[in-house]
């Protein structure tokens, strides 16, 4: 089994923060967003690892590497377009060979464990193979693919199953959804989807679609097996869902302070103070996490809030928000549901008793008058 990571997006949805870093590289609750799908897929066991990559690519192999801190064998793929899920499977032909793979969406983000989700493919994929069981076609399914419920079913892939769960048809953003079951971020394949890459049409968008590839073999009488997600999913390709993925991933959190606070502090529930950090005067509460060697004065950091490193927070409220490496908040008033890029510094010529909501890219500055 190999792993087929996609990380060559433009990330249009979340600027002006990608003008400057690649999507899959804003953090959530303080780590990169790549970073869980590679924790995840060294879990599931798998070593080999190719990432796809497009403008984006000198970043993002400059955070990974050669895979080592996860114990995995990086390869990187140059897209020169994102060109669709399914181009990305083609273009990754001579890495992934006749093996299975998982494909993964580097800005997705899922409760569900991945190994669980491995280990059921092969399992079935085995059982088709033992002479001594019953596994319906003599290969197994060929993919296996993760659905999730959602409201706005219009803004994904869809799938239509039969009445025995099987897929009858899938659909890509489709205006008119026949159900609301959207594909989450992670396929699992074995060869066979490469002749159906190779076999379909680019979509209306320009874009090989992943949806058409799989409906290639369903039409062909192949098994595709399905599993309905019972934990959360986030795309955190938008703001709103970038600060939801925050929240849930901070609601696991343990705490744990190794920073410097003082006897004026108070630290409420789970609370992570990174080593060098310092607080002053200031109360957390939270679930909170708070980046090495920041400093935060005269302040309060409210529930869901992640800060990053090298910060100074003084004389000013955050509370459900995002706030990257190397950022000043001074004397801001109250910072709510908000997202600061790298470096970016917010100060208030004349405090006012209101919330402020902001998105600003790395290197921004703000005086709220």
């Amino acid at each position: 089994m190999k792993a087929l990571i996609l990380a060559g997006g433009a990330g249009t949805r979340l600027r002006p923060i990608t003008h400057t870093r690649a999507k899959q590289l804003v953090p959530v609750a303080n780590k990169p967003i790549l970073f869980y799908g590679l924790e995840a897929i060294a879990d599931a066991g798998i070593k080999q690892v190719g990432i796809v990559v497009g403008d984006t690519a000198d970043e993002v192999m400059a955070a990974v590497g050669d895979g080592s801190d996860w114990g995995l064998a990086v390869t990187y793929l140059p897209q020169e377009a994102p060109l669709g899920l399914a181009h990305a499977v083609l273009i990754a032909r001579d890495f992934l060979g006749d093996d299975d793979f998982v494909m993964y969406l580097g800005d997705n983000l899922l409760k569900q464990s991945l190994k669980d989700f491995v280990e059921r493919f092969e399992a079935n994929r085995q059982r088709a193979l033992s002479p001594t069981l019953d596994g319906g076609d003599e290969h197994g399914p060929c993919a296996q693919i993760l659905l999730k419920a959602v409201p706005d079913p219009h803004r994904f892939g869809v799938a239509e199953l039969g009445a025995d769960g099987s897929v009858i048809r899938l659909l890509e953003k489709p205006a008119e959804p026949p159900s609301n079951l959207a594909l989450v971020g992670v396929y699992l394949f074995d060869a066979r989807i490469h002749e159906a890459v190779a076999a379909i049409e680019p979509s209306a968008r320009g874009e090989l679609e992943i949806t058409d590839a799989i409906q290639w073999l369903v039409d062909r009488g192949l098994r595709v097996r399905t599993e309905v997600l019972d934990g959360w999913w986030i795309d955190t390709g938008k703001l709103t869902p970038l600060l939801e993925a925050n929240r849930l991933i901070l609601e696991i959190l343990e705490r744990c302070v190794e920073g410097e606070v003082d006897e004026e502090s108070d630290l409420d529930g789970r609370v992570v103070i990174a080593p060098g950090a310092r607080i002053v005067r200031s109360r957390i509460r939270g679930p909170v996490i708070v980046g090495r060697d920041t400093t935060v004065i005269d302040s309060f950091i409210g529930p869901f809030s992640a800060v990053g490193a090298r910060c100074v927070i003084e004389h000013s409220e955050v509370e459900h928000s995002v706030v990257l490496d190397d950022c000043r908040v001074v004397r801001a008033g109250r910072l709510e549901d908000s997202l600061l890029g790298h470096h970016v510094e917010v100060t208030r010529s004349e405090r006012r008793p209101r919330a402020t909501r902001l998105m600003v890219g790395d290197h921004g500055t703000i005086d709220l008058q």
